[in-house]
């Protein structure tokens, strides 16, 4: 960005008037906004592999330029707060000494001013889920093509690599809301992937009380999976409260529900690393 500054022109133009009046708060009262951001698919391009998955090479460049002009920056995610912060590479980085990582769905939290992880005791169903899902896949002839990743307060069962995915994906959403339900838990639809995981916790709450907590007078979240439509619930909530919210959706034909609840549609990560840079470089 150096030798070639971003201008206000390069800002991408919201299509709803709610977004055209969050940007304008934000772009006037920054230190009073929270940026608050999903990581896979939005800050990570999405991969097959989830342990494969790492932030894009701009994203830490563009948070770390837009961290100290805002009242915080957060990211939003379903993975743990340990993980997400290894593979987006937050910790140490210059200018995100106050980065905050939200993780399963705001269960854990990692600040980045301490470096520590603070969560409490995990659901015992979890570890229930997680010794019956394997049989529970076989019994119901879903092992082919389907693989089970462990996320330590939660446990996912993937369909991305089945023959035909969204098949897979509709045949067990209502077998693993059962076995889910006969342990105390939830299943959080995603993209291409069911999670099982405790009750009571999801993107929006985690969201609406970290707003809450930093007394913040405008947001800016961005997602890109079923996973973030709570979140996208309580930038709506806000709004109603005089809050005012820019919705970004990480541009996806997978979920088109997301993007047309958004203010703003950007083509994937490289569309959220470019917005954060020209918001970072109009704050100058």
């Amino acid at each position: 960005m150096g030798s070639h500054p971003e201008s206000k022109d390069s800002l991408p133009a919201p299509v709803t008037p709610a977004g055209r009046e969050a940007l304008e708060a934000i772009l006037t009262r920054p230190t009073r906004t929270v940026v608050a951001l999903d990581f896979d698919g939005t800050l990570a391009p999405i991969v097959p592999d989830p342990d494969r998955a790492r932030a894009h090479p701009g994203a830490v460049p563009a948070l770390a330029a837009l961290a100290p002009k805002v009242a915080s920056v957060a990211v939003v995610t379903g993975r743990p707060a340990g993980v997400a912060v290894r593979h987006g590479g937050f910790a140490g980085v210059p200018g995100l000494e106050h980065l905050v990582v939200l993780g399963h769905y705001g269960a854990e939290r990692w600040d980045a001013v301490s470096g520590t992880v603070t969560a409490p005791a995990p659901h015992p169903g979890v570890a229930a889920v997680r010794a019956e899902l394997p049989g529970f896949l076989d019994r119901i002839g879903a092992w082919q093509g389907t693989w089970i990743e462990e996320k330590g307060r939660a446990v996912a069962v993937h369909t991305r690599r089945a023959e035909d995915p969204q098949a897979a994906f509709e045949a067990l959403r209502e077998p693993l809301a059962e076995l889910a339900g006969r342990h105390g838990l939830i299943v959080e639809p995603g993209r291409m992937v069911l999670e099982l995981r405790p009750p009571g916790v999801d993107k929006g709450v985690a969201l609406m009380e970290y707003v809450r907590e930093t007394g913040a007078e405008a947001v800016l979240y961005a997602g890109d999976d079923l996973g973030d439509l709570p979140a996208f619930a309580a930038v709506e909530k806000l709004r109603s409260d005089g809050v005012p919210g820019l919705l970004v959706c990480s541009g996806s034909s997978e979920v088109a529900e997301l993007a047309e609840r958004a203010d703003l549609v950007v083509d994937g990560p490289a569309g959220v690393v470019r917005l954060l840079a020209a918001l970072a470089a109009h704050l100058t």
